[in-house]
């Protein structure tokens, strides 16, 4: 992989994402909780409900959204794709290759692996509940960590494959 692609996955994909889903999950959280002074662990409307939440969503758009954006890039020269298949890498082979198949295998994994480290964290802090704007801060600050984890990865995938035409051009090009 050249530097230029590493680059564009750290900086771009990683601190660009976290930046971006700091804040937006803040400005989420603000919209969804502004009616509370005080945010519970556990409950309906919770810190814990929002994390578990976010785990799932944020992957699952990232590779709706992120997906596209990024094989825009390689298609206007942005990044060079890496032109690498499952064959060649098998590590791509157990994602699926559609990205909402991929992102909900993604969002189920992140509920699986980063839900419980933020219980953990928030446990061993002893947080049993989160003023507002504190609470606003620790979904923009988690949702700023899962972007910087998830959404290289999606780029890569995204970037490792040869670029598919799109459905359109498929359709037109069997004409």
């Amino acid at each position: 992989m050249s530097p230029a692609v590493r680059r564009y996955l750290l900086l771009e994909q990683g601190v660009g994402a976290a930046v971006f889903n700091f804040v937006l999950n803040a400005a989420i959280a603000w919209a969804m909780f502004r009616s509370v002074a005080v945010v519970p662990l556990w409950g309906q409307q919770s810190i814990m409900g929002d994390t578990i939440g976010t785990c799932f969503l944020l992957p699952l758009l990232t590779c709706l959204i992120a997906t596209r954006l990024v094989r825009g890039h390689v298609r206007a020269g942005k990044v060079a794709a890496l032109g690498w298949t499952r064959t060649s890498h098998p590590v791509l082979g157990w994602l699926p290759e559609t990205p909402a198949r991929r992102g909900v295998v993604l969002g189920i994994a992140c509920i699986v692996l980063l839900a419980p480290l933020a219980f953990l964290a928030l446990h061993l802090f002893g947080v049993a509940s989160l003023p507002f704007w504190h609470f606003i801060a620790f979904k923009g600050a988690f949702a700023a960590f899962a972007a910087a984890l998830v959404t290289p990865l999606v780029a890569l995938w995204a970037i490792a494959e040869a670029p598919a035409q799109d459905e359109t051009e498929q359709r037109y090009s069997a004409v």
